[in-house]
């Protein structure tokens, strides 16, 4: 299983409509093949900080919805309400 992290920092001013895009990726996301598990946060310390963790099958899953048409169509809206996302993978051990 591959555990995906995107951070991205959000303009204070912006914050209903950047969070009503995530509500849309993830509703997409979820019809994906491969696609178990995903939780969004918010920072406690810096409330621009938000935190997506998705759990797919596969890196090559993830890869897929990653440069996805649908994905890259809800990205490009949230270009201007949110710093470029910042994407870390980490495999399951145990």
């Amino acid at each position: 299983m591959v555990k995906v992290m995107i951070e991205r920092h959000c303009q204070a001013d912006k914050e209903a409509e950047f969070k009503d895009l995530l509500a849309q990726l993830r509703s997409k996301a979820v019809r994906q093949l491969g696609y178990y598990s995903g939780e969004t946060l918010r920072g406690m310390a810096d409330s621009s900080l938000w935190l997506v963790i998705s759990s797919w099958s596969t890196v090559e899953m993830w890869k897929k919805w990653q440069n996805s048409p649908e994905r890259q169509e809800l990205l490009s809206k949230m270009e201007p309400l949110a710093t470029p996302e910042k994407i870390t993978l980490f495999e399951s051990l145990f």
